[in-house]
């Protein structure tokens, strides 16, 4: 492609892989939890796929930023339990209720406003919280694949002294070697055919909406779009925060009936594609997001044919290059997060808060690591003056 480097392809692919096979398990678990037939759950991956891509198109094109989104996976997890005993319909209904929570909060401005009261150094220490956990997992992965594993994390040191932006190809290649000839990958038979998209008129029940519609929504802001947008903000962007909820709302809304149930912004794949890997020009790594977005919309056409595909590698492949993918974005954020004294202690809980995995009504840690972190800056920095 005219224009796009190696790096803006294997990057966007590796973004794909990781996104699919660290949670198109849970999708699929929860559309089993509300009964689900085949075509449905063909259709739920068609639109998820279709609204990663095109949100992320739109975003990334327009305001040339590596802008990815993504399906909400603390709200797939949260949909598991929550959807049993609920009729297809009644889902809907909830998607659809969500979709218009969210696309309000874009369309007021009012994340926007909140957004800009967290400091730097706060939001920097809750994107290394959120993101140490796969640091972590890429070498506790040692245990179980030692060798691969460690011919991984050999290729990536060797490959920042002589390799450059091509390193993270080379990791994922030599990861893919060792597993074909170790036989480690889960070969399959696959049936490629396109995905279709199946309608389901919603049903509006009180109760769904506030039970299932409600929590789904402050999931996906809390858990999804606030270190989303630290991500971007923590990479040296300008993050459009407002437009960026808009747009994944509406296409929420437009595509809630076919099994689209949210969509957000991305914090974990989209810190590869705002890293020196993707580009050493800062002003091109869109072109990283524009690839994944449409490998996102590739995968997507051909359902859970392509799924499939991706939740044959091995677990240890998948943990370790999500984990080396991202060293240097976990690194730069621990040095924003520490690096101003003033903010240093406030940052320093907010990172142990969103590492210790806490929940709370729901919520997960990255929303409290926030909210403990502000509240202590506050004594720390403004009572303290």
């Amino acid at each position: 492609m005219f224009g796009y480097k190696l790096s803006h392809i294997t990057v966007g692919f590796i973004v794909v892989l990781i996104g699919y096979t660290a949670s198109a398990a849970i999708i699929f678990q929860a559309a089993e939890a509300v009964g689900a037939t085949q075509a449905q759950l063909n259709s739920w991956m068609l639109v998820l796929g279709l609204g990663m891509g095109f949100t992320g198109l739109i975003l990334s094109l327009y305001y040339k930023t590596p802008i990815l989104t993504a399906w909400s996976t603390p709200g797939a997890a949260l949909l598991v339990t929550s959807l049993v005993g609920v009729s297809m319909e009644q889902a809907i209904g909830a998607f659809i209720f969500c979709a218009i929570l969210l696309t309000l909060t874009g369309i007021s401005g009012l994340f926007e406003k909140i957004c800009a009261l967290v400091p730097m150094p706060i939001a920097n220490a809750m994107l290394a919280g959120v993101l140490f956990q796969f640091g972590r997992a890429a070498f506790e992965a040692l245990e179980q694949e030692a060798f691969l594993v460690g011919a991984m994390i050999s290729t990536y040191l060797f490959g920042r002294v002589f390799l450059g932006r091509y390193t993270i190809p080379c990791v994922l290649l030599v990861g893919a070697l060792i597993c074909a000839s170790l036989g480690l990958f889960n070969l399959q038979p696959i049936n490629f055919e396109l995905a279709k998209p199946t309608f389901v008129m919603p049903e509006f029940k009180i109760s769904v909406l506030l039970g299932v519609g409600l929590p789904l929504y402050i999931v996906t802001m809390t858990s999804q779009n606030m270190p989303g947008v630290a991500t971007i903000r923590a990479a040296g962007y300008h993050a459009p925060v407002s437009a960026s909820v808009t747009v994944t709302g509406l296409f929420s809304l437009f595509l809630a009936p076919f099994g689209g149930f949210a969509f957000n912004l991305s914090a974990i794949t989209a810190a590869i594609c705002l890293s020196k890997d993707a580009d050493e020009n800062k002003a091109t790594r869109y072109k990283a997001a524009i690839v994944a977005s449409l490998f996102y919309c590739i995968v997507g056409l051909m359902g859970t044919a392509v799924v499939s595909l991706f939740l044959i590698a091995p677990k240890a492949l998948v943990v370790a290059i999500a984990g080396i993918a991202l060293l240097g974005t976990i690194g730069n954020s621990l040095v924003g997060a520490l690096s101003n004294e003033k903010h240093r202690e406030a940052a320093l809980i907010t990172f142990l808060v969103t590492v210790s995995g806490i929940s709370f009504y729901g919520v997960g840690a990255a929303f409290w690591g926030l909210v403990i972190g502000m509240l202590a800056n506050m004594v720390l920095v403004h009572f303290k003056n």
